[in-house]
């Protein structure tokens, strides 16, 4: 079974990330940026979002990076890919330029969109 059909509800690290039982966080470092987003596609598939488009490519990806150097802007704004349940985000230090960040929402959790969208905090 999939994280999309069997979501991790209670609070722990599952599948190399952590959960707080409505988000699954974890990070793909790859030895190009092409690379780490072939292992997202990869584990999304395998975990039951397939079916979810994704940027074809990783010049297409980076095409969603913010382009702001004020890092405050980037607390307020995911900087990277959002489409409902994931999101694929670039981390705020751009020395990790090869590191990709990896949301899954549980669809099913209360508040579901309102948790995705940062408008519901626990």
């Amino acid at each position: 079974m999939g994280i999309r059909t069997a979501f991790p509800t209670t609070p722990g690290e599952y599948f190399g990330g952590n959960s707080d039982g409505y988000c699954l966080r974890s990070s793909f470092s790859g030895a190009k940026l092409e690379h780490s987003l072939e292992m997202i596609r990869q584990f999304l598939k395998e975990e039951g979002y397939g079916d979810l488009p994704l940027p074809k490519d990783a010049d297409e990806l980076k095409m969603f990076r913010l382009p702001v150097r004020n890092r405050q802007i980037l607390m307020f704004e995911d900087n990277g890919y959002v489409h409902n349940p994931i999101k694929i985000l670039f981390p705020n230090d751009p020395r990790k330029s090869k590191l990709l960040l990896l949301e899954i929402y549980d669809e099913n959790a209360p508040n579901h969109l309102l948790r995705f969208h940062r408008r519901l905090w626990d």
